[in-house]
């Protein structure tokens, strides 16, 4: 294991990747550099996985399901998932500080990528011991006479788990554990700019879990064809997949061939309608702050503000002086929120959406470029973006980034119409102070989601997911925990 540190703070996780057990390099010998996007310094190395490493970590979570108790056990299953909560509390901290240097997620928000997943690991592990795994739905007339059927819940088999780079450690176990404690056997591929909290995550599993060989794999790659590979194995019964639209849509093309199950949660272009009567000062400036924590790499985050035209001066207002006193800077100072895009790539990806922007007729207000004060790193301004045409390229595609666009409305029908103009359908907000009123404009939202006068919809016990092309199936909540089982329906005498 190797690490690296300087007096910043950063730190380099586990080259190594989890195959059948062991903790190994890739088969060929390569390794890539992980980068610390605030500074632009390779803060160290990844092994980088091949097709073969692919192949190899399938096989072992084929054979691992189909020989071993693992998805019979429900006791030993319970007993690992209380071992790995243990596990990942002792390296809490480090496990931060790798998350820090691999995103740039600043060290003042990084508990809801480190403590809150930690403790998800537990509450799966209740939520699975607890789970009737076997349900008795009574007597059912037929032409042969009465009987009985009863529902078997049980494992998939082999689970597929595609992460993505912006909230890695979490992703990493909203994926996998749910699947694990149900029974399933796993292959994690952690994304090409955020291996090590993948890789750290299978040094814990081998040194710190009785999680038998094979059961749960880590593979590390820069390549995208080992993720593709992974999509396409037949012997892979189901592909859970964060990430972007266009990838989705890859994904569920490669399994086609063997009607793989697929969960995906997708892109999303989330809109904030902010009726006549809410409360301005406080729903915009939440908004402000929002797009601005962990530098807009959110797929939640609600980037689309509609105002009403009857305050729509002051409502910019608002967001132009919180957006412009909002404080960006190194992740690992404490009190800052917004911190580096995580990649020189993402950046230009941001600021060419920005330039788009004004192109087609948006007003800027604010930012719209990188902060004089902070040549060295991949930062952003806070940038908003006002009178913006509903079908332009910035209110239609995912940015990623610390920016708000602001489009007028003139009716409630209208808003809802302008929220509903998008691809995705990932989440959304309504502000208003009339609850009856705001419940109503949520309900024609067409969105897997939506929170009301900031009160979010996120959580795990709640279902979560997109419609459209935002995703198919829902995380969390019991609704999450069935993805990763089948219903056998046994029809037996009475």
């Amino acid at each position: 294991m190797t690490s690296v540190q300087d007096g910043t703070g950063v730190l380099a996780g586990d080259e190594r990747m989890l195959i059948d057990g062991e903790l190994v390099h890739a088969s060929s010998g390569a390794s890539f550099d992980v980068v610390h996007p605030a500074n632009e310094q390779v803060a160290g190395q990844a092994t980088d996985g091949t097709v073969d490493d692919m192949q190899r970590a399938v096989g072992a979570a084929r054979r691992a399901f189909d020989t071993s108790d693992w998805s019979r056990d429900l006791d030993f299953r319970y007993h690992c998932m209380i071992q790995l909560h243990e596990a990942l509390e002792r390296n809490k901290e480090r496990l931060r500080r790798i998350l820090v240097t691999e995103v740039g997620c600043p060290i003042t928000v990084s508990g809801s990528q480190i403590e809150s997943p930690i403790e998800e690991v537990k509450h799966w592990a209740e939520h699975g011991k607890n789970f009737d795994y076997l349900v008795d739905t009574g007597v059912h007339p037929t032409q042969l006479g009465p009987a009985r059927r009863k529902i078997h819940y049980e494992p998939i088999g082999v689970v597929g788990a595609i992460t993505p780079w912006n909230v890695p450690f979490y992703l990493n176990i909203a994926e996998t554990v749910p699947a694990l404690m149900a029974g399933n056997a796993v292959v994690l591929k952690p994304a090409q700019l955020t291996p090590w909290s993948g890789s750290e995550y299978g040094r814990i599993v081998a040194e710190e879990t009785d999680i038998p060989a094979g059961i749960f794999n880590v593979v590390v790659s820069n390549a995208n064809e080992v993720g593709a590979a992974l999509s396409a194995d037949p012997r892979v019964d189901m592909i859970t997949f964060t990430g972007s639209t266009a990838t989705g849509r890859a994904i569920l093309a490669a399994g086609a061939a063997t009607v793989k199950k697929t969960l995906l949660e997708l892109g999303g272009k989330s809109a904030h309608i902010v009726l006549d009567d809410a409360d301005f000062n406080t729903a915009l400036s939440m908004a402000a702050m929002m797009a601005c924590v962990m530098s807009g790499q959110s797929c939640i985050l609600p980037s689309r503000i509609l105002l009403p035209r009857s305050r729509y001066e002051e409502g910019i207002e608002i967001l132009k002086n919180m957006m412009e006193n909002f404080a960006v800077g190194d992740p690992w100072t404490p009190g800052i929120m917004q911190g580096p895009q995580i990649s020189a790539t993402q950046r230009q990806k941001v600021l060419g959406l920005i330039q788009s922007g004004i192109d087609s007729g948006a007003r800027l207000v604010t930012g719209g470029g990188v902060p004089e004060n902070l040549p060295v790193g991949y930062y952003t301004q806070p940038t908003l973006l006002v009178d913006v045409d509903p079908d332009s390229q910035v209110a239609q595609e995912e940015i990623f980034g610390p920016v708000l666009t602001v489009t007028p409305y003139d009716s409630d029908d209208e808003a809802v119409a302008i929220a509903n103009n998008s691809i995705y359908g990932l989440s959304g907000e309504v502000s208003g102070a009339d609850l009856d009123r705001a419940f109503a404009v949520a309900t024609r939202m067409r969105t897997g989601n939506v929170t009301i006068n900031s009160k979010t919809h996120f959580g795990i016990t709640s279902p979560f997911g997109g419609i459209k092309q935002s995703g198919l199936g829902r995380r969390n909540g019991d609704e999450g925990y069935r993805e990763y089982l089948e219903g056998k329906t046994i029809g037996m005498p009475e």
